[in-house]
């Protein structure tokens, strides 16, 4: 009967050591398919999020410019054309 106590202090022992041996694998095991899923996604050429949100508001903004420059062209493209015209048109003669 004295050996009994000692038997399950090492059956304890062996136990604790396989939860710990489990535990390392499935750390391992974790780490293996991160990397699989990060390579495969890596060779997908997919655009993380945050890097998509930035080339958006890049995007937004330069369609803002073109409209504003848009406008400004016009208005420069009405200033010339008015000014074609006033060198253009026929000057009224002053008497002398």
């Amino acid at each position: 009967m004295s050996d009994r106590p000692r038997i399950l202090d090492d059956l304890a022992g062996v136990a604790g050591g396989a939860f710990s041996a489990l535990a390392g694998v499935r750390e391992e095991i974790g780490a293996m398919v991160r990397a699989r899923v990060d390579e495969t996604l890596g060779s997908l050429n997919l655009v993380r999020r945050d890097e998509f949100e930035v080339v958006r508001e890049v995007a937004t903004r330069a369609r803002l410019a073109q409209g504003e420059m848009e406008n400004r062209i016009a208005r420069l493209e009405e200033r010339v054309s008015d000014l074609e015209a006033s060198l253009t048109a026929p000057t009224p003669h002053t008497g002398g």
